[in-house]
């Protein structure tokens, strides 16, 4: 999923003001059985992204449902440009430190680009390394009936597979920059076809990214697995949103489809500046503050 997409109107404070939800009391374990059981129920899946110990502690505290250790941790975190730098050791790193802050929540790991697509067997190998080193329960890859192959040799491993098509950002140079899809006739049904494929070759869930509404729900009435959204509108069976994003932990940019619930980078930032004047100034540290002798 990539922060990139959207325009940048500001959405108002009023859009985060929703009340906050009931405590979450002590939860069953999350598994693809749960996800696909909440699809049955017609009960919305909640997803976010987490790339650290801290922030996946307190989302799987707040109830999420799934923990997505996305890519987008290269833009997100690790400050490049786009996902395509990251690399198997990025995501390891990232999806060990999630996997051990978990416990109700489960932890899917992305699958890095050119970590599955020359082959099935670097396919099963990274999903194999995601799963018995980083920890994660699932893996996630992105493409449509191209990555049957590899969608099936790891489903046959064992490993949980959940698909993602629309907006793949580790296409982001074939599609022509970070542009909805699905648009036309023609490009709905290839992506229906996608949502399909990836079905029968054993995906539990399907993350579908930057597409019109409209293809969204029809994708997702005619699929038995969950759909789970960004930015494809509210017809899906779930949502996914990048943390910092609806933390407001950037402030140049919030993609169109992002609603903002907390404005973090502004308290952060008042909150350091409080700090350097205070130093410079010989406020901090105070007596309270040293040990004696």
């Amino acid at each position: 999923m990539t922060s990139k997409l959207g325009d940048t109107s500001k959405l108002g404070a009023a859009a985060g003001a929703s009340a906050p939800a009931a405590h979450v009391g002590r939860r069953t374990k999350v598994t693809r059985a749960t996800l696909l059981d909440l699809k049955k129920r017609g009960e919305r899946i909640v997803m976010v992204t987490a790339y650290d110990h801290p922030f996946a502690k307190l989302a799987d505290a707040a109830g999420v449902d799934v923990l997505l250790v996305g890519d987008t941790l290269g833009m997100v975190v690790l400050g490049f440009d786009s996902t395509l730098p990251v690399t198997m050791a990025h995501m390891l790193h990232h999806v060990g430190a999630v996997a051990r802050a978990r416990t109700a929540a489960m932890v899917v790991g992305d699958l890095p680009f050119m970590s599955y697509q020359a082959s099935v067997e670097d396919a099963v190998r990274n999903a194999g390394r995601m799963v018995q080193e980083g920890g994660a329960e699932a893996v996630k890859l992105e493409g449509g009936e191209a990555v049957r192959p590899m969608v099936e040799a790891i489903a046959r491993a064992g490993i949980p597979v959940m698909g993602h098509i629309g907006l793949t950002p580790q296409s982001v140079h074939q599609l022509g920059g970070y542009r909805v899809q699905g648009r036309d006739a023609t490009a709905a049904e290839r992506l229906m076809r996608d949502a399909l494929a990836l079905q029968a070759a054993g995906c539990f869930a399907l993350v579908l990214e930057a597409i019109p509404d409209s293809v969204a729900r029809d994708i997702t009435t005619g699929l038995g697995i969950p759909t789970i959204g960004i930015g494809a509108g509210p017809h899906c069976d779930g949502q996914v949103l990048v943390l910092h994003d609806l933390l407001g932990l950037y402030a140049e940019f919030v993609p169109k489809f992002v609603r903002r619930y907390a404005h973090l980078a502004e308290t952060a930032r008042a909150a350091l500046e409080a700090y350097v004047h205070d130093v410079r100034g010989g406020r901090f540290p105070g007596k309270e503050h040293s040990y004696g002798g």
